[in-house]
């Protein structure tokens, strides 16, 4: 049973009235309704309150569509921000806010360094191993600099190629027991079983993308079967609908980023 006074804080910022302009790499553009957007983030932020987070408010960000998708702007490893250098030029503005609040929070600071880029979205961390995938967002000289950042941490960096989804955690997460859970034709999931890891297939697409709250799963309303694999596997499973929000690329871990207390 989770302990809520042992739940990380989760960093939060809201919808872009402009979401409907949000960068795109895998998906046809089709119509999106940024209010709606908005009421289901709201409803997602709320299941974060009830399973007992307390939620940070990262300051607004209207004029970037793709703002509310905080987890690319920073990645926090134990009391350390790695504050990133988005793969997308259009992104970088968004992470001046979100370094204002992570200092705030007390959290020692560094940052990716050009030319190489990094999105958060593409950084896995289960136990001990810290996957960063490479694709389209985030460079090789970007793992580096992780592997040097994260190494007196203790973490080993691991690179995961990635081809047919917009970053890694679109493709893989893993479980409360280190379990991954991926689309096997999108990355290259050997990386994983290398690590020691056990890999299965997420049943739909959508269900890759997990959010953990201590041993609780949080996942896409649209992955139900992925729901029932969860709780076969002896873990609560908390659906949460965000169909509008996926049309911009989203799943359940952009839009927070989890700090420890």
């Amino acid at each position: 049973m989770t302990d809520p006074t042992t739940l990380p804080a989760a960093l939060v910022r809201t919808v872009s009235p402009r979401l409907a302009e949000a960068e795109l790499t895998f998906l046809d553009r089709e119509p999106l309704d940024a209010d709606r957007a908005a009421v289901q983030h709201a409803g997602y932020v709320d299941l974060l309150r009830r399973l007992g987070h307390d939620v940070v408010r990262v300051p607004d960000a209207p004029e970037h569509p793709d703002g509310t998708f905080v987890e690319d702007a920073v990645v926090v490893v134990d009391d350390l921000a790695v504050l990133t250098r988005p793969g997308a030029e259009s992104r970088r503005g968004e992470v001046a806010g979100v370094e204002q609040v992570v200092r705030s929070l007390g959290l020692r600071t560094a940052t990716v360094a050009a030319p190489a880029t990094l999105d958060g979205g593409d950084v896995l961390q289960v136990g001990r191993h810290v996957f960063v995938g490479l694709g389209g967002r985030t460079t090789p000289g970007a793992v580096e600099q992780l592997r040097a950042l994260l190494a007196p941490l203790g973490r080993t960096v691991v690179g995961v190629p990635v081809t047919g989804c917009l970053h890694l955690k679109t493709g893989a997460t893993a479980l409360p027991d280190g379990t991954v859970v991926a689309v096997a034709g999108w990355l290259a999931t050997d990386r994983f079983a290398t690590a020691g890891l056990r890999v299965v297939e997420a049943p739909e697409t959508a269900g890759a993308d997990l959010l953990l709250s201590g041993d609780r799963v949080v996942l896409s309303a649209s992955a139900p079967r992925t729901a029932d694999l969860v709780r076969s596997l002896g873990f609560e499973a908390h659906p949460v609908e965000i169909d509008e929000l996926e049309k911009a690329e989203c799943g359940v871990t952009c839009l927070s980023v989890l700090v420890p207390r």
